[in-house]
């Protein structure tokens, strides 16, 4: 047989010199070529598209196999040791007598590889014929193991020229199928079965025996065999790695590894076999083998978090009793934690955040989030100039917040980073029952009973966290700033159902602090302690669980999880053009290195319709307020930021470059953009306004139309 890269024309090739094609198949679009060759000595002569070449056939070796049940294998540089344990497993667990290992593993890693693997196979107490194909390093008949010969890949002339690979046939084009139909077509064509795994991989025993008689027992001969990745929690230091020290799954993993096993005698003659599939073949509905994949010796690491997020890996009771039972081994298992005990107390309720050249709209959120049962505040503050720093000092001072400078510079961390690696620490965080993190213009907007955070919880009595989404809220075309309450003004905003742009469905959480996380994170705890992911009961703002998936890494919503009923986060992210263009001159707590120019105007500020449900929450909040200004100090406190925020809208438009941005806020063009984010694709809002046309921009917001733009890696 030979084969030829995709797109070869087959009509080109014909038989001479004691050669005749017999067959033309195609294989993934490449030629697969039978032959009937007279005599397997020497060279013999084809012609493709006129021209002669030679080739130099190589018999097949079927009776290497014949009647066993087989393994096809890849070798990616696991050491001899390995190979024999995962041989002496199959053959003790499974019956298996044979395999063919591809040795694909670098060149260091492939020398002699062959020869030590042959001696240990000499010494298992099982029938085992193993055949590693490895052109550097071939089984030699002097080690009492079958010659491995190298594949013939044939060089042909012109357009259809294919390279000749010198030292590694494996690297051939098409490689993923030419490999397993070659092997086929040498060695495993009278095989009993033969099962498609790697070297890292061992079967798992099921309920209908093993898979090799499971594949001849199916209809058709074939059956999938599906994989789950394992890991060690640690292997100890000094210890090569082995098979016995993966005990752990991921809680969270998506999927499973697909591979096949296949009787050939009961297999459609034209069946081809791929790495994951076999095609023009029927796969087996009723019965599919198991493997577990040994992650650590397919990928070796000083560490088991150099290759899987440990947050994410629990103890797989199975893989413990494999570990102590077949292999008699004891291995490093997960150290044993407990989330704190629950009580029926509510407890404090405290807010960590951080804030620059914010003073205009201190008093207001702290009134709001004290009137819905907000009971600590943690706030960070760095270079203030228009006395938000004086104004939280002068709060701390009657006990209203606690207030500290953000040590960012010290740390190197961007400044909300910062601030929660140093809130971690502190008492007012550690001694809170529940903890969230948000900024000043985001607001905890309760919709059920009366508005507070007992009323929510009753609800959801069983919860220990609550995502809170975003719903991005716009200036409500409102240009200049006033000295108001930013809830009572601006009241349009993105729909529900907002999935662009990506910010949209931004979510934080309110989270029980009872042990299941590490530490603070910006939209959610991180640092999950994995042997409590199933105490976690997380759910989105109407009451809805989850997914586990969300667990470790979740920061938005998606169609599947969003939710507004119960609980939503209003984001005020722009306000008034006049106050966000010193935001802009701010700059940023996180994202410290990105403008928050046009585009990001462009796709926070969102008029599309009108929300009113925080506004019933509005005369608790301004009763609140009114207590905090009823001191001298704060109303003092808050005029004179009030007075630094105008001061600083009065300068930057004076320059020329903050009165032209004013100008484009301001525009026409830019108030109906805000009312047209539904419509619009994920790379609209990528590119900017600029990229939306006229003819876009004049349609109606109520009309059903959908546009975008060509992706780019600019706009990526």
């Amino acid at each position: 047989m030979l084969f030829f890269r995709q797109g070869a024309d087959a009509a080109l090739i014909e038989g001479g010199g004691g050669t005749t094609v017999t067959e033309v198949r195609s294989v993934g679009g490449a030629p697969w070529v039978s032959c009937d060759v007279q005599s397997v000595v020497g060279p013999v002569q084809f012609k493709i598209a006129g021209q002669s070449f030679e080739v130099v056939p190589v018999a097949a070796e079927l009776k290497l196999f014949e009647a066993r049940n087989c393994a096809l294998a890849t070798r990616n540089g696991e050491s001899p040791e390995i190979v024999r344990d995962w041989l002496a497993y199959h053959a003790a667990e499974h019956g298996m007598s044979g395999a063919v290992i591809i040795n694909r593993a670098n060149p260091k890693s492939r020398d002699g590889f062959a020869k030590k693997l042959a001696r240990m196979a000499a010494k298992l107490d099982h029938d085992m014929t193993v055949l590693v194909l490895d052109a550097d390093a071939p089984l030699g008949d002097d080690d009492g193991a079958p010659e491995a010969h190298p594949i013939c890949v044939p060089e042909a002339p012109g357009k259809d020229r294919m390279e000749h690979p010198e030292s590694d046939p494996w690297s051939a084009p098409l490689v993923a199928i030419l490999t397993y139909e070659i092997c086929r077509a040498r060695f495993l064509g009278a095989a009993r079965a033969v099962v498609n795994i790697d070297v890292y991989d061992l079967l798992v025993p099921g309920p209908q025996g093993n898979v090799f008689d499971a594949a001849v027992d199916a209809p058709e001969g074939l059956i999938s065999v599906l994989g789950r990745h394992c890991y060690p929690w640690r292997v100890r230091k000094g210890d090569a790695t082995q098979f016995a020290d993966h005990i752990c799954v991921q809680f969270d993993a998506q999927g499973l590894k697909q591979r096949w096993c296949i009787a050939p005698a009961k297999a459609p003659d034209d069946a081809v076999w791929r790495l994951v599939r076999v095609g023009r073949a029927p796969t087996a509905t009723d019965r599919a083998g198991l493997f577990y994949r040994h992650m650590a010796l397919r990928h070796p690491a000083e560490s088991v978090s150099k290759i899987v997020p440990k947050t994410s890996l629990i103890e797989y009771e199975p893989l413990l009793e494999l570990s102590k039972k077949r292999f008699k081994h004891n291995p490093v298992r997960m150290p044993e934690i407990a989330a704190e005990e629950e009580d029926n107390t509510r407890g404090r309720a405290a807010i960590i955040t951080t804030m620059k050249n914010e003073g205009p709209f201190i008093l207001e959120w702290l009134a709001y989030h004290r009137a819905v049962g907000f009971d600590d505040f943690l706030i960070y503050t760095n270079d203030c100039t228009d006395g938000t720093d004086t104004m939280l000092d002068l709060l701390a001072s009657k006990g209203v917040v606690q207030h500290k400078d953000n040590p960012f510079k010290e740390s190197g961390l961007k400044p909300q980073h910062a601030a929660l690696q140093d809130g971690d620490n502190e008492d007012v965080i550690r001694n809170a029952r529940w903890v969230t993190c948000i900024d000043v213009d985001e607001f905890v907007n309760i919709k059920v009973g009366n508005g507070t955070l007992d009323a929510l919880f009753e609800v959801v009595p069983d919860a220990n966290m609550i995502a809170m989404t975003w719903r991005l809220f716009g200036n409500a075309d409102v240009h200049e700033f006033e000295d108001r309450p930013i809830t009572e003004i601006f009241r349009r905003a993105a729909p529900e159902l907002a999935r662009k742009p990506h910010q949209a469905w931004g979510f934080k959480t309110l989270f029980k602090n009872i042990g299941l996380f590490k530490k603070l994170g910006v939209h959610r705890p991180k640092g999950l302690n994995p042997q409590l992911w199933e105490e976690i009961n997380w759910v989105n703002g109407s009451g809805a669980p989850m997914p586990k998936e969300m667990f470790r890494n979740g920061w938005r919503s998606t169609v599947d999880t969003y939710g507004y009923d119960l609980v939503q986060l209003n984001h005020y992210a722009v306000r008034s053009a006049e106050s966000f263009l010193v935001k802009r001159d701010r700059g940023r707590v996180n994202h410290v290195d990105r403008d928050q120019g046009l585009a990001y105007w462009f796709r926070m500020n969102n008029n599309f319709e009108e929300d009113l449900s925080i506004q019933k929450r509005l005369p608790m909040m301004r009763a609140e307020l009114k207590k905090l200004l009823s001191d001298p100090e704060i109303r003092a406190a808050h005029e004179h930021a009030v007075a630094m925020h105008r001061a600083k809208i009065n300068d930057l438009k004076a320059t020329e470059k903050y009165s032209a941005f004013y100008a484009e806020l301001t525009s026409p063009r830019l108030e109906k953009l805000s009312r047209l984010h539904v419509h619009f694709g994920s790379a609209v809002f990528l590119t900017g306004p600029d990229c939306v046309p006229p003819e876009v921009v004049a349609r109606d917001p109520q009309d059903e139309f959908f546009f975008t733009v060509e992706a780019t890696e600019t706009n990526h």
